[in-house]
């Protein structure tokens, strides 16, 4: 049977607020094998009967079901609309029409009514206090409303209310972007809170990252002194007309009961000062204050659509531990992002004060120093009315456990639980397999993920600088879109890439960029500039080519090509001789190979820079060919050219051996496809002898790190990529699993063998960036591999690695046209493998280390080259095959 399972828009369910039509996909499903679209059907409609449509495409002969345009229909601001679609496969058989999907318009460039009003004045710029916003008014007693819609933004960071009900479920909005050019607001559904007659709005607003004390530096207001809010309400009646309240000069502000909230520090907050029905009808204003209007460009607001930070699962505290030096503390199992949520009974003014932080030292005891100054403590003082609960709402904290420094009454673990906070994304990536360690190190990964990707890609979520740094979220890219649809999330922050690029195509280190004019006392940064470090800013190349290559979107490609190509001028504009380098470089960051008390590896700069130049200017001539841009192409990819020539006359010495002998040197070479043929045998057995000379460890940092499995199964070493992997003493992945970790560590030995910390200036145990081997479980072990030809798993390539001494694997990849699952399994000799690949689409699978495939079903394979390949179709599919001697398994009967 076929049938249309989902319709999913810009690669979303749904979507509340758009300026401009959706991409339009969906995902078939058919018993069928083979199975192809031939045809599509879409349809618009105003009603979910679909009785009044404003697009209706008729039937389209194509076997395009992702990133389908609209074409021009014509769209109405604050309005909801339905699609639905149809299709017709190879078999000649016709869909039922699917379930429909909605989005919601935003304003649509019609004008904001409203201004930015604040609670605040310009004297109040070092205040950390959360005020209030309210505005009575009355709608038309006589008439039926129909449809309520409010879109709403703010200088810093604000929750909405009307008539007491919270507007949304929307965390930490309007996030954090360059705030001076591009500040996003959000679109909310109204309809059911409204009443005929009065009613009250009321916003609460916090100094977030727009005014907030922010970076390791410690300033504040980096983009404007006061906080203010925009809002604009649109009510909908049933004659046609509709209603419109703006954000102006009469509505009237407060000082709420939270006069502390920083996004390091935490929330004072005193539950004897909530003004109760504050933002309900009926209450006494009298003693609030004037607002004042704040200027600011109406020009930069985009509506946001989807991917808002929203409380995502809870957890409850595991333990309550009392250290050896007397702290009570409460341990939730997970090192993770979010807030701790508490409920009690207690007298008027008594308080609860937590601190929350990551890890104990090597003596059972609370460990604070790698926080720096951020004190991530809570403080509330009760109302004595009752239970009370509550959680922080205005910043949020790093944690798996939270020291008690003062809580009334008897300390119970059910007074507690633990609120996990992230930019809202699809999981889909599952991955498991017969070694319990690497199951812990693929949840540490994801944990990585959660705890990071807080509206922007975040190095870490705890200490005092939880910054969009470019290379963690480079590095992780891959992996992270594995785990989850990042489609939404990366789109939003390399916006801010392209806007906060120097004029002359420099990448700053963070992004937004908050450290350009604050890094005067910064040893590193002072001197060598905040931008255009290599491995850091390529982020702008290589995170949009890896959006591409996942989901098969151009319009990432599109909006970021100026960008794209504006950095690699940079590189041009600086290189000498196509040697590349520029100011302060990161290099290979924090490896192992360093010298004593340096975090700068021993692989020399002009290398990486070198190698990184050649690999950004690839994907840039790539993209220009995908785009069309010919003349471009054809410069870029004689560029890239040229800079391949000029690293092997620098790099290499005439003999074919490498000027550089480190490791991180010769994994760029293999994987920036650097290295000459004839060189290529040498250059291998080179990067395995430095393995070697190691014990069988790494010596990696942030450049090399991940990319040294595929560096070694990708050039017929896959038991050396599995032992690497495998390895559980220091310095590898599985250490930090035998030590006990839930994320993934800033460095290799965070927690030395000893139980001694590394230095605590900068030793997050929840950073990201050596989670990039996730990519390697992903592409290799499983084999799960898109195909730039035909991006977005349109075209699949099944690749699986067995070995690593495993008896099974499973994994699971939710692609946009639906799920590709592979698992393979150890059988007396033999290695069974199974897969499924979805519906209009097509795959190529191939089986490196098969020496024999025995059965394959339908699956004609042929053996090329040493290695077996055979192409299918969607379905489900069986393959045993006998493995030779460089698969090392563990086989069951």
């Amino acid at each position: 049977m076929l049938s249309v399972s989902q319709i999913m828009l810009n690669g979303e369910p749904c979507l509340m607020g758009v300026d401009a039509l959706p991409l339009v996909g969906w995902k078939i499903e058919s018993d069928n094998h083979n199975v192809l679209q031939r045809a599509w059907h879409l349809q618009c409609s105003t009603r979910a009967d679909f009785s009044s449509l404003i697009f209706d495409s008729g039937e389209v002969v194509s076997e395009q079901s992702n990133n389908i345009e609209l074409g021009d229909a014509v769209l109405s601001p604050s309005t909801r609309y339905y699609l639905r679609v149809r299709v017709t496969d190879n078999y000649g058989e016709r869909s039922a029409w699917s379930p429909s999907a909605a989005f919601v318009t935003g304003m649509l460039g019609t004008p904001w009514q409203g201004a930015f009003i604040s609670a605040e004045s310009p004297s109040d710029k070092a205040e950390s206090k959360v005020t209030l916003l309210r505005k009575a008014f009355a709608l038309s007693p006589h008439k039926a409303i129909t449809a309520a819609w409010v879109h709403a933004t703010a200088l810093g960071i604000y929750q909405l209310f009307l008539n007491g009900e919270r507007v949304g479920n929307d965390e930490l909005t309007p996030g954090w972007t360059s705030y001076r050019h591009h500040l996003l607001y959000q679109t909310y559904d109204v309809t059911g809170l409204l009443a005929q007659g009065e009613n009250v709005i009321g916003a609460e607003l916090g100094a977030g990252w727009f005014k907030g004390d922010m970076g390791f530096a410690r300033h504040r207001n980096y983009y404007g002194e006061q906080t203010a809010l925009l809002c604009q309400l649109v009510v909908q009646y049933e004659d046609g007309t509709q209603q419109v309240l703006a954000s102006d000069n009469s509505w009237r502000g407060s000082d709420s009961a939270c006069a502390f909230a920083e996004i390091y520090d935490g929330e004072r907050f005193d539950a004897r000062r909530v003004q109760q029905g504050w933002n309900r009808p009926g209450f006494n204003e009298a003693s609030w204050r004037a607002v004042n209007r704040v200027d600011w460009d109406k020009h930069t607001l985009t509506a946001q659509g989807a991917g808002t930070v929203q409380q995502i699962e809870r957890l409850p505290a595991t333990a309550l531990i009392v250290t050896p030096q007397g702290d009570k503390v409460l341990d939730f199992g997970q090192n993770m992002s979010g807030w701790v949520e508490f409920r009690l009974r207690g007298q008027a003014g008594d308080k609860v004060v937590l601190r929350h932080f990551e890890t104990l030292d090597a003596n059972g005891n609370v460990y604070l120093n790698n926080l720096r100054t951020a004190q991530q403590t809570i403080e509330y003082h009760l109302s004595g009315e009752g239970e009370e609960v509550w959680h922080p709402r205005f910043s949020w904290q790093g944690f798996r456990y939270v020291k008690v420094e003062a809580f009334p009454g008897e300390l119970s673990l059910n007074h507690f639980s633990a609120i996990v906070i992230h930019s809202a994304m699809a999981p889909t990536g599952q991955f498991s397999c017969s070694n319990p360690d690497l199951n812990q190190l693929h949840h540490n990964i994801l944990w990585g993920l959660k705890s990071n990707f807080v509206d922007v890609p975040t190095d870490c979520p705890q200490r005092d600088e939880r910054l969009g740094w470019t290379g963690d979220a480079q590095i992780f890219c891959r992996t992270a879109s594995y785990l989850m649809q990042t489609q939404t999330f990366f789109a939003k922050w390399l916006a801010d890439l392209k806007y906060d690029q120097t004029p002359e195509g420099g990448v700053p280190h963070v992004i937004p960029d908050i450290l350009t004019g604050h890094c005067d006392q910064d040893k590193f940064l002072a001197q060598g500039g905040t931008h255009s470090a290599t491995g850091w800013a390529d982020a702008a190349v290589v995170n949009p080519w890896t959006m591409y290559l996942m989901y098969g979107d151009k319009r990432v490609l599109e909006n970021q090509y100026a960008s794209m190509k504006s950095w690699v001028d940079f590189m041009q504009a600086h290189a000498d001789n196509d040697i590349w380098r520029y100011k302060l470089q990161f290099g290979d960051w924090v490896a192992l190979d360093a010298e004593e008390g340096s975090y700068f590896g021993a692989t020399p700069e002009d290398l990486i820079c070198t190698a990184w130049y050649a690999h950004s200017t690839l994907l840039l001539a790539k993209t220009a060919q995908v785009l069309g841009h010919t003349e471009d192409y054809d410069y870029y990819h004689a560029l890239q050219a040229r800079i391949v020539a000029r690293f092997r006359e620098r790099f290499f010495t005439a003999d074919g051996e490498m000027t550089a002998r480190t490791q991180t040197a010769h994994i760029l070479a293999l994987c920036f496809n650097l290295v000459p043929d004839i060189w290529r045998e040498r250059t291998v057995d080179t990067l395995v002898e430095l393995l070697h000379e190691h014990g069988g460890h790494l010596v990696t940092g942030f450049l090399g790190t991940p990319y040294f499995c595929h560096a070694l199964s990708q050039n017929q070493h896959p038991k050396e990529a599995w032992a690497l992997l495998l390895k559980e003493d220091f310095p590898s992945w599985l250490y930090q699993v035998k030590a006990g970790a839930t994320t993934v560590w800033e460095h290799w030995d965070g927690i030395k063998p000893d139980g001694s910390m590394w230095s605590p200036d900068m030793n997050s145990f929840n950073h990201y960036a050596y989670g990039a081997v996730g990519e390697w479980l992903y592409r290799s072990v499983a084999g799960i591999e898109a195909d730039e030809t035909a991006p977005g798993f349109k075209h699949v390539v099944i690749t699986p690695l067995p070995g690593g001494g495993l008896s099974w694997m499973n994994a699971r990849y939710r692609s946009i046209y639906g799920d590709i699952e592979v698992k393979w399994q150890a059988q007396q000799g033999r290695v069974v493998l199974t897969f499924s690949i979805p519906a209009n689409t097509t795959a190529t699978v191939k089986l490196p280390g098969a020496k024999e495939v025995i059965a394959c079903g339908e699956l004609k394979f042929v053996c090329v080259g040493e290695q077996w390949s055979a192409r299918c179709g969607s379905g489900e599919y069986r393959i045993e095959y006998l493995p030779d001697e460089s698969v090392d398994l563990t086989y069951t009967d």
